[in-house]
C-alpha cells in the first residue's frame, strides 16, 4: 500500500471547527428545543413529539438524494467542500427561526423550520464526514480525523451549554433568553469557522468520472453485510444517549431533585468526559481495533448509565462524578462508528469499482435521524400515557416509568451495539489489503490512461 499521508494537526483542527457551530445547534435540537416548546411556548408534549419525530423520519428521504449528487459533483472547489459552503446560510436562517420563537407560534412553524434546518443539517454533516474520510486512506489516521470531529463536536456542546449557565452571572436570567443565546452562537460562529475549514483545509482531487448514485445504489449498498452491521451498531448505540438526552432536564429535575441550572452542570460535565474520552477511544483503537474498542466502551456506558439510578436525590458530588464516567463511553460511538464507514467506502470501491462514500455516510445519517426521532417520538407519548406531566411539580406520576426509559432502555441498547459490533470483520488487516488491492488497480488504471 502506498505510504499514507498525516495530516497535520493543524489541517484536523480546521475541519473539526465547523463542528462547534453544529454541535451547538445539534444538542438544543434534541436537549433544550423539544422541551422549551412543550414548557415555555405552550406546545402540547404530542404535538412536539410528532413534529420533532416525524420531521425527521420525512427528512431521511432528501438524504439518499444529497449523497448521491455530491458523489456525482465534480467541481474546481471540490466534491464535499462545494456542499459544505452551501449548507452554512441555510443553518444560519433556520436556527434564528427556532431559537428565537415567542409564545404563540403554531405546531405549522416548527414542523416547517425543522424541515429546513434538519435539511441544512443533512447536507453539512454528509459533506463534512465524507471530506473528512478522503483526508487519508489508511485505517489508524481515520480513527484520528474522526477523533479530532468528535472532540469538536463536544467542545461546541460545552460551550453552548455554559451559556445558560453565564448569562445569570451578568444579571440576564430567564430559560427563554438562554435558548435565545444558543441560537446566536450558531448564528455568529457558523460563517467564522465554515470559512475557516474550507481556507485551510484541502479536498484530494478525484479523476474517475461521476457513476449513477441514487436510491437504486442506496438500497444496494443496504446489502452489504458490512454495511448493515454498522448500521444497527449505528442505531443501537445511538439512540440510548439520544434517549437521555431528550429527558435529561425531566430526570434531573423531577427525579433527582436539581433545578434546571444544576441540571444544566450535569449535562456539561457529561460532555467534558466526553472530551476527555475521545483521545482515550483513539488510542485504545489503535491498540485492538476500532470494533473491539466500540464494543469495550458500550460495555462501560451501560453499566455506569445503570448505576445513575443509584444516584440519592440532590446529592451533585455523586450525580457529577456519575454523569462525568457516562460521558467518557459516549465519545466512542459517533467517531469510530463513522472512521469504520470510512473504511467500508474502499471495501464497496474496490468491488464495485465506484466511489460512494458521501451515500454511505447518507445511511448513517439515517439511522441517526431513526434513533433521535424515536428517542422524542415514542418516549414524549409514552410518558403521557404514563400520566407525567411536564409543567407539574410535586408529583410523582409517571416518574417510574421516567426512570426505567431513562436508565434501563439507554443501557439495553448500548449492550445489543456491542454485540453486535464485536465481530465486525472488516479489520485493520484487511483493510490495509484492501488499500493495496486499490493502490494496484489505480496505478494500473493510470498507466493505460
Amino acid at each position: 500500500m502506498a505510504p499514507a499521508e498525516r495530516r497535520s494537526n493543524w489541517i484536523l483542527a480546521a475541519l473539526a471547527a465547523p463542528c462547534l457551530p453544529l454541535a451547538g445547534l445539534g444538542l438544543p435540537l434534541v436537549v433544550y428545543l423539544p422541551e422549551f416548546y412543550a414548557s415555555d411556548l405552550g406546545l402540547s408534549l404530542s404535538v412536539v413529539g410528532a413534529a420533532f419525530g416525524a420531521v425527521r423520519l420525512i427528512d431521511m428521504a432528501f438524504d439518499p438524494f444529497i449523497g448521491g449528487v455530491m458523489d456525482k459533483t465534480r467541481s474546481r472547489f471540490g466534491r464535499f467542500k462545494l456542499w459544505f459552503a452551501i449548507s452554512a446560510p441555510i443553518l444560519m436562517l433556520a436556527a434564528y427561526m427556532l431559537f428565537m420563537a415567542k409564545p404563540g407560534v403554531s405546531g405549522l412553524y416548527l414542523w416547517f423550520w425543522l424541515l429546513v434546518v434538519y435539511g441544512g443539517f443533512s447536507i453539512a454533516s454528509l459533506s463534512q464526514l465524507a471530506w473528512g474520510a478522503v483526508l487519508s486512506p489508511h485505517y489508524d489516521q481515520r480513527s484520528r480525523i474522526y477523533g479530532w470531529w468528535q472532540a469538536g463536536n463536544v467542545v461546541g456542546i460545552i460551550l453552548v451549554l455554559t451559556l445558560p449557565a453565564l448569562l445569570p452571572l451578568v444579571g440576564i436570567k430567564g430559560h427563554g433568553v438562554g435558548v435565545a443565546a444558543m441560537g446566536w452562537f450558531v448564528v455568529l460562529l457558523m460563517p467564522l469557522a465554515v470559512s475557516l475549514a474550507l481556507w485551510k483545509v484541502p479536498e484530494p482531487t478525484i479523476t474517475t468520472p461521476p457513476r449513477r448514485a441514487g436510491i437504486n445504489e442506496y438500497v444496494a449498498l443496504l446489502k452489504r453485510p458490512s454495511v448493515v452491521r454498522l448500521l444497527a451498531a449505528d442505531f443501537v448505540i445511538g439512540t440510548g444517549p439520544a434517549i437521555t438526552g431528550a429527558l435529561f432536564f425531566f430526570y434531573f429535575e423531577r427525579v433527582k431533585d436539581f433545578d434546571k441550572g444544576v441540571a444544566s452542570l450535569l449535562l456539561l460535565i457529561y460532555f467534558v468526559g466526553g472530551l476527555v474520552g475521545a483521545p482515550v477511544w483513539t488510542w485504545l483503537a489503535y491498540r485492538i481495533g476500532k470494533h473491539r474498542a466500540l464494543a469495550f466502551s458500550s460495555v462501560v456506558y451501560a453499566a455506569m448509565t445503570m448505576a445513575i439510578l443509584l444516584v440519592p436525590p440532590g446529592n451533585f458530588a455523586i450525580a457529577a462524578l456519575l454523569m462525568f464516567l457516562i460521558g467518557v463511553p459516549y465519545a466512542a460511538g459517533a467517531f469510530l462508528l463513522r472512521a469504520m464507514m470510512a473504511d467500508v467506502g474502499d471495501e464497496e470501491r474496490l468491488e464495485s469499482g465506484g466511489d460512494r462514500m458521501a451515500l454511505l455516510y447518507a445511511l448513517l445519517s439515517g439511522t441517526v435521524k431513526i434513533g433521535s426521532a424515536a428517542a422524542v417520538f415514542f418516549t414524549f407519548p409514552a410518558l403521557e400515557l404514563m400520566g407525567f406531566d411536564p409543567k407539574a411539580t410535586g408529583v410523582a406520576t409517571g416518574l417510574g416509568g421516567l426512570s426505567v426509559i431513562f436508565t434501563v432502555v439507554p443501557a439495553g441498547l448500548a449492550l445489543i451495539g456491542a454485540w453486535i459490533i464485536i465481530t465486525f470483520p472488516l479489520t485493520a488487516e484487511l483493510h490495509a489489503a484492501i488499500r493495496d488491492a486499490l493502490h494496484a488497480r489505480d496505478q494500473a488504471e493510470e498507466a493505460h490512461g
